[in-house]
């Protein structure tokens, strides 16, 4: 039974990686997959485990147990990505993010790339890679009209945006994930993977610089005036980045779980769209009545917008590592593992590599089921640096590059030729610089 567990696993994983050439959602073998197993476990009357991670061992529990156990973990990270994404979508209806467009000034390829690079890191660690990548590529568009430039720049900002995302809590669901599950607090994580963030992302655009393709300068654009402005567009972006960074400090202060210190950031960012927008409605009421009168509400059209496919394959991969975690495949898999390869990291410096090919979610949501290391342990931050960068190397690899692959249309061969090699020559400053740091600094 464990034999056809494990191989629905693999094909429903096959089936996630290839959702593009099978032209399926990912969310569908994510949630098929999960149910499956865990029918086999309940039907097959499988002996499940907790890990107790003081001991490295397994201890019996019963089905119902474990489920609400992954479930309460899983949900977890789910409602924070809700308020997250909810405060975007906020942030999003007043048009806050085009005010990011008044730092660019200059004309020259190499000063954009500078200024799009530094703005992608600093971002994407506070809205999140895949988020970071949209706003800017959408500000792209409007500054440089040539595509064959703008594909160079997009490059750059996937490799920027994973990289900004790797070192904060809050920048990738890769980094969330161990966040929320306590493997990582939040100073710790900051200490051990900022500086080999900035050096996979300075080396790679500092390359970059001398290449012909950000020689020269860009063609004038002339202003678009198309583009709707809110006069309180520049406040409520402060407002809902700052609300998001709080988060981690709400954490550090009252030990309670990040999705309510998220909860309390979106009922501020929310009382003050609702002020903004004048819309004095009931959000919370959907009958048919108010149809009309609700669309006016900041609030309501943000929770319209998010993108409930990607909470539903969260719970879909999440809970499918899960029922491997309780059968204690994933813990013996990682003994094993360990008695090959003994140096850990190795191992999970080909995990930064394979998140290049494989989805980085489960790869780390199976990577916390391996390793039975306490909170804060090396290993841990080197897991969230290595599956938030690793995936740069293939535009396939990273929720950033297949939405910059979507929005620009991005040859995959052409990136693999022009970007991949300068994504690896970041990944790998980063790692060493991290092997580096933790061995003779902290």
């Amino acid at each position: 039974m464990e034999t056809l567990i494990i191989s629905l696993f693999v094909l429903g994983y096959l089936a996630i990686t290839l959702e593009h050439n099978l032209k399926v959602d990912k969310l569908i073998p994510a949630l098929a997959m999960m149910a499956l197993m865990w029918a086999i476990i309940s039907l097959a009357h499988l002996p499940v485990f907790d890990v107790n991670t003081e001991l490295k061992e397994l201890e019996p529990s019963h089905i119902d147990e474990i489920l609400l156990h992954h479930l309460g973990k899983t949900a977890e990270i789910i409602i924070f990505l809700l308020g997250a994404m909810t405060i975007v979508e906020i942030i999003d209806y007043f048009n806050g993010f085009y005010t990011i467009k008044n730092f660019i000034k200059t004309r020259s390829k190499k000063g954009l790339l500078w200024i799009f690079g530094i703005l992608a890191f600093i971002l994407s660690a506070i809205i999140d890679n895949l988020t970071a990548t949209i706003v800017l590529i959408t500000i792209l568009q409007k500054v440089i009209h040539n595509r064959d430039t703008r594909l160079w720049f997009a490059g750059l900002i996937i490799i920027c945006a994973n990289a900004g995302g790797a070192w904060s809590p809050i920048g990738d669901v890769t980094t969330t994930m161990p966040w929320i599950g306590d493997k990582v607090t939040t100073l710790k994580l900051i200490s051990y993977v900022l500086i080999p963030s900035i050096i996979c992302f300075v080396l790679p655009v500092g390359i970059a610089t001398l290449l012909p393709a950000f020689q020269g300068e860009i063609d004038e654009v002339e202003e678009d005036l198309t583009v709707e402005t809110h006069k309180r567009g520049g406040t409520m972006l402060y407002l809902g980045l700052s609300a998001i960074v709080f988060v981690p400090v709400f954490k550090t202060l009252t030990h309670l779980p990040p999705y309510v210190g998220m909860m309390l950031s979106l009922a501020v960012v929310a009382t003050f769209a609702e002020i903004f927008s004048k819309a004095k409605i009931n959000i919370t009421s959907f009958d048919e009545e108010s149809d009309a009168h609700q669309t006016a509400s900041p609030v309501h059209r943000s929770l319209s917008k998010i993108e409930l496919p990607s909470i539903l394959f969260f719970l879909g991969i999440l809970l499918a590592v899960a029922a491997l975690e309780s059968l204690g495949l994933l813990f013996n898999f990682a003994e094993g593992l360990n008695e090959t390869i003994p140096n850990t990291d190795i191992v999970v410096g080909l995990f930064g590599i394979g998140s290049a090919v494989i989805d980085n979610v489960p790869l780390v949501a199976a990577s916390m089921g391996m390793f039975s290391k306490g909170t804060d342990d090396p290993v841990w931050h080197l897991i969230a640096y290595s599956a938030g960068t690793g995936g740069s190397m293939l535009i396939i690899g990273s929720a950033a590059g297949v939405v910059a692959m979507g929005m620009e249309k991005i040859d995959f061969f052409w990136y693999l030729k022009k970007i991949a090699w300068l994504a690896f020559v970041g990944f790998l400053g980063g790692f060493i610089t991290f092997v580096l740091i933790r061995d003779f600094v902290l």
